[in-house]
């Protein structure tokens, strides 16, 4: 298709991918910093990056000023063409929950701020008086089972201009993230997963309209009519529908399960409680959660499995990012919001393209085998670029022996 553009629209368009690749790779090499990613680039990396990919290799300070330039949408829609192949060649499919993909939704703070780094950040004041500046987001990330916790939307915190309106919110956040997602992913069928901050009115009522089921954390506190009723319904409903099992000897659990409450006369709810005990102690864990899919004794398992699955958004998502290697809360930027959403976005294709490798079977099988870890095959790939001559039929004949992943 490239070559089909006119020269000079041709050059533009290398010339951006260039700019573009050189951005990726300062997260796929993990290297934290625009300074520790000009460190790589030395004669024999470069020409090992040539001859991989076809492109030259411009220093971060032209990625960075391309950066604070390029649109965000741009990112953002490169991006969703990676997950949408992903949907369109059945890659997730068989972590989906009832042939639906399981989408964790949560907030993170990205940035702390002394001044105002961009207009409309949102802002915390202290009991001295002190502002503080917090640049942070909310996430919708497809969660499985293997670990893959992948970027769909995202949507940041920002103040209106309206200076008689409250601040921006994780709430607020969400009507605006669950338009993006309807309107790129109108016929994906899905199952929103979240965490005690979504039980109320809004989240039922964007659900319902979107044709989404949803698996909440439930705490005490929440929704204090539907805790009032599960509280005198338990007795009655405990002989019917109380059960245990023991799959481990480190471990039993029992799961308990109540139909049909209805909350403000439109939104019939389920709950369902798990209790983890374990055996060398006396320690137990609880999880309880209520969703709109109809509970029973077969698939309570299941629904409480992944209503516990949130976590990866946390655990697979965000921390990852935060501390192995990509350093999600550095300051790639310190003012421009264009460059900063932008950083954040390369950040999250690389992130989706290193998933893709780590957690491939064959990759996992030979990290296993080995006794190494994801940390140390990527500070080996570094080197092999830095110091090793890549030859191009190597490359090829490891293709054709790997060209097929599974997961």
């Amino acid at each position: 298709m490239i070559d089909r553009l006119p020269d000079h629209r041709k050059r533009r368009t290398y010339e951006k991918a260039e700019i573009i690749m050189a951005g990726l790779m300062m997260f796929v090499f993990k290297r934290g910093s625009k300074h520790n990613t000009d460190k790589l680039f030395t004669k024999n990396f470069t020409d090992n990056y040539v001859r991989l990919f076809g492109l030259k290799l411009p220093v971060m300070e032209t990625v960075n000023q391309f950066l604070k330039k390029l649109p965000p949408d741009e990112l953002e829609n490169l991006k969703r063409m990676l997950v949408k192949k992903l949907i369109e060649k059945r890659v997730l499919d068989k972590f989906r929950y009832a042939g639906r993909l399981v989408v964790a939704i949560d907030g993170t703070g990205v940035f702390s701020f002394d001044h105002e780094p961009f207009a409309g950040c949102p802002y915390k004041v202290g009991k001295n008086g002190k502002k503080t500046w917090q640049a942070g987001l909310l996430e919708a990330k497809i969660i499985c089972s293997n670990g893959f916790s992948i970027s769909m939307e995202t949507e940041w915190y920002r103040n209106s201009d309206n200076i008689g309106e409250k601040q921006d919110c994780e709430q607020k956040a969400f009507v605006r993230l669950a338009q993006k997602i309807k309107n790129n992913y109108p016929r994906v069928a899905l199952t929103l997963v979240a965490d005690s901050l979504y039980p109320q009115e809004t989240f039922f009522n964007t659900c319902k309209a979107n044709n989404w089921n949803f698996i909440l954390t439930f705490k005490e506190g929440c929704l204090k009519s539907i805790w009032e009723e599960v509280n005198s319904l338990y007795p009655l409903e405990e002989e019917k529908h109380k059960q245990a099992r023991t799959l481990s000897n480190k471990f039993s659990e029992n799961t308990m399960f109540i139909n049909n409450l209805m909350y403000h006369q439109c939104h019939n709810l389920h709950w369902c409680e798990y209790v983890r005990t374990y055996t060398k102690s006396t320690k137990k864990e609880r999880f309880v959660h209520i969703t709109n899919l109809s509970l029973n004794k077969g698939n309570v398992w299941d629904i409480s499995y992944f209503g516990r699955l949130r976590w990866k958004i946390e655990n697979e998502g965000f921390n990852i990012q935060k501390r192995n290697g990509y350093k999600l809360q550095h300051k790639y930027v310190e003012k421009d919001f264009v460059a900063m959403q932008n950083y954040y976005q390369l950040l999250q294709i690389a992130h989706l393209i290193n998933q893709l490798v780590e957690k491939s079977q064959k990759v996992a099988t030979s990290l296993k085998a080995a006794g190494r870890t994801i940390k140390v095959i990527c500070e080996d790939a570094t080197a092999t670029m830095l110091k090793e001559t890549i030859h191009l039929c190597e490359v090829a004949v490891t293709y054709l022996k790997t060209r097929q992943i599974r997961y």
